[in-house]
């Protein structure tokens, strides 16, 4: 078809959102701290063909009591034409627990830094 799947918008937008949660987070306390996605949607503005240039640019929309929502915008890097839009709620988790955790201060401070 000559252009962007829609699993490589899912995979370079999930890509993005480590380095987003990754700012946020700093320095991982310790292996049982992770994210869980609990919502994401895709919308799709205008076809990326295969191997052009493009940018993901994070925004932070919300910040809960555990969780952060954002939106990501994929543009082409060249022409700056809007081609997707993505937002997320990811969950600050407890992997070993299986359970939410609160956000620390200095992450929800980082976060609304974003906003």
């Amino acid at each position: 078809m000559g252009h962007m799947n829609v699993r490589h918008y899912a995979g370079m937008f999930d890509d993005a959102s480590f380095q987003l949660l990754g700012h946020i987070a700093g320095k991982i306390p310790d292996e049982s701290f992770g994210w869980a996605d609990v919502r994401s949607t895709t919308d799709y503005k205008k076809e990326m063909p295969a191997g052009d240039l493009l940018t993901i640019r994070s925004q932070v929309l919300k910040v809960g009591r555990s969780s952060i929502t954002f939106r990501q915008t994929m543009a082409g890097s060249l022409d700056g034409e809007l081609r997707a839009i993505n937002e997320t709620t990811s969950v600050c988790f407890d992997k070993i627990a299986r359970h939410s955790l609160e956000l620390e201060p200095a992450m929800r401070m980082r976060a609304e830094r974003l906003m």
